[in-house]
């Protein structure tokens, strides 16, 4: 058993973190919180706006800032963004905060999921599959990294996925009692 004060989703785009999440959470009693959501709702702007108008980088800033908030209470399930990862303070937070279950998903996957799409900055471009490639090259290493646990949610439907994470999760993680 792995106690820890939160759940933690990590993986690409596409994977379910946040219907699979809001289903989870529900399940075990949790709050959600999708990081990308809390980040929109401080800033006052959407993630495709903070991009165009501090770029990447400036989000990166924010979203460190939202996931040691969020990291720093317990009984959350955190749905978080799929570059989340590229950070080492974050990946640190997770791993010190969080159990953290890695929501595979592959390319065929994610490019039926993300068809229709058109919020995700990363992905406004013409080569969307060349660009999902290229992010599971750097990225599912680091997802790795700092999983406790990797489930591949391919073919499954939300609630499928959730109740067989739930099932996988009653034996490797209960909620830490310490205070935070």
């Amino acid at each position: 058993m792995n106690p820890a004060p939160n759940l933690v989703l990590v993986g690409p785009m596409g994977a379910g973190k946040t219907s699979i999440g809001r289903r989870l959470a529900e399940r075990f009693g949790l709050d959600f919180v999708d990081a990308d959501l809390h980040i929109e709702q401080r800033s006052g702007a959407t993630i495709a706006a903070i991009f165009e108008h501090v770029g990447e980088a400036g989000f990166r800033e924010r979203e460190r800032a939202a996931l040691a908030e969020l990291l720093a209470g317990r009984g959350q399930l955190v749905a978080t963004g799929g570059g989340a990862v590229l950070g080492a303070e974050n990946r640190r937070l997770m791993r010190e905060r969080g159990f953290v279950v890695y929501l595979a998903a592959g390319l065929d996957s994610q490019i039926k999921r993300l068809q229709r799409d058109r919020t995700r900055p990363l992905l406004q471009r013409a080569d969307r599959e060349d660009v999902l490639r290229e992010m599971a090259r750097h990225r599912d290493p680091l997802y790795r990294e700092v999983a406790d646990l990797v489930m591949d949610t391919d073919g499954l439907t939300a609630a499928d996925a959730a109740t067989r994470l739930a099932l996988q999760l009653a034996g490797r993680w209960q909620i830490n009692g310490a205070a935070a």
